[in-house]
């Protein structure tokens, strides 16, 4: 099959063809039709996760059409069209017992602990935990956008923040997680400020629901000024990009009893960032992880879309080929364009 590879961090991925995977006997293999490009893609291109082994195929948000079964897999047959939670539990342990899957302690990550989607197909482990039959009407390249960005951004603001109508939700970083998390606040009745550092990604961001923005290129102050426009700080906040700026930003800009969500991934350097603590006890704030959402939760989701109040097919900024994927990975750190790029020729 064609993929892109990489065989050292951080030098230039390149299109080979490799052989064609196999399924475990708990898995499946699907041919993918698309697949998201996404940041966290980055993170492992330049050695951030310690889990990549070489060569590795990145690539962990996709859709596609089952064409092989493991023998032990009981709840799906060739031909069905899935997407997958970039974070998959097995299905055995503690976490994946209490329906905690996104943080399973032997957790199945394509594109990171295995080879991932940035090729014509891809092996799948823990089928029956964790592969999502996908509607007819969700076509492949928005089905795609949900594996990491969307979902994540689900359940960060429905599950772990726990958003309500009428609440003020601050969303640091307009990018594919960003602009996701705002159209999911809204959709869910809250007033979103976002905040950002280009004007073109503020507009999509109006454009999607946000009810004020924040350029922080040129904001004297993005706390004070969140904390005025939404009369005395956000209920909710969350930092969608991952930085010791926009993580302290987002836990000084909210009111007492706030939550502050860490979706954004904290690694390398900013992996030990330092938090406001004494804001935290005196404001009795929470501070909370969100990494991933439970395939079981994805039909609450589903049914949003369904009833069109989530779109998630208006934040693809882009498709593009997989030899395309091979040049803009290397690229991803300059946050360039707006949306989310999805591969769709292969």
């Amino acid at each position: 099959m064609k993929a892109v590879v990489f065989e050292q961090f951080r030098q230039a991925p390149t299109i080979q063809t490799v052989p064609d995977p196999a399924p475990s006997a708990e898995g499946v293999v699907v041919k993918v039709e698309a697949t998201g490009l996404c940041r966290s893609d980055w993170h492992g291109w330049m050695g951030h996760d310690a889990d990549i082994v070489l060569p590795h195929v990145p690539g962990h948000e996709l859709a596609g059409t089952i064409v092989a079964v493991g023998p032990q897999v009981r709840r799906w047959r060739e031909g069905q069209r899935v997407t997958v939670p970039f974070v998959a539990g097995c299905g055995h342990c503690p976490e994946c017992a209490s329906g905690n899957q996104q943080v399973c302690e032997r957790q199945f990550q394509p594109g990171f602990t295995a080879w991932g989607s940035f090729a014509e197909y891809v092996a799948l482990d823990f089928a029956d935990t964790n592969l999502v039959a996908l509607p007819d009407e969700i076509d492949s390249a928005t089905a795609a956008s949900l594996g990491c960005r969307f979902a994540t951004s689900f359940r960060a603001v429905v599950d772990q923040g726990r958003v309500r109508g009428g609440e003020w939700v601050a969303v640091h970083g307009c990018g594919g997680v960003g602009l996701s998390a705002i159209m999911i606040a809204r959709a869910l009745g809250a007033n979103v400020v976002a905040v950002d550092l280009t004007e073109q990604k503020l507009d999509l961001a109006r454009r999607l629901g946000a009810a004020a923005t924040v350029n922080a290129s040129s904001s004297a102050n993005v706390v004070h000024e969140i904390r005025d426009l939404t009369g005395g700080g956000a209920h909710v906040s969350v930092d969608a990009l991952g930085h010791p700026a926009t993580c302290m930003n987002s836990i000084r800009c909210l009111r007492r009893r706030g939550r502050h969500i860490q979706v954004g991934l904290m690694l390398d350097d900013h992996a030990r960032s330092p938090v406001p603590m004494d804001r935290v006890i005196a404001y009795e704030l929470e501070i909370l992880g969100s990494h991933g959402m439970q395939a079981f939760r994805y039909q609450a989701m589903l049914d949003m879309i369904a009833a069109g109040t989530l779109a998630p097919q208006l934040l693809i900024g882009s498709r593009i080929s997989l030899d395309e994927a091979a040049v803009a990975l290397p690229q991803m750190d300059r946050f360039d364009g707006t949306g989310i790029s999805v591969v769709t020729r292969f």
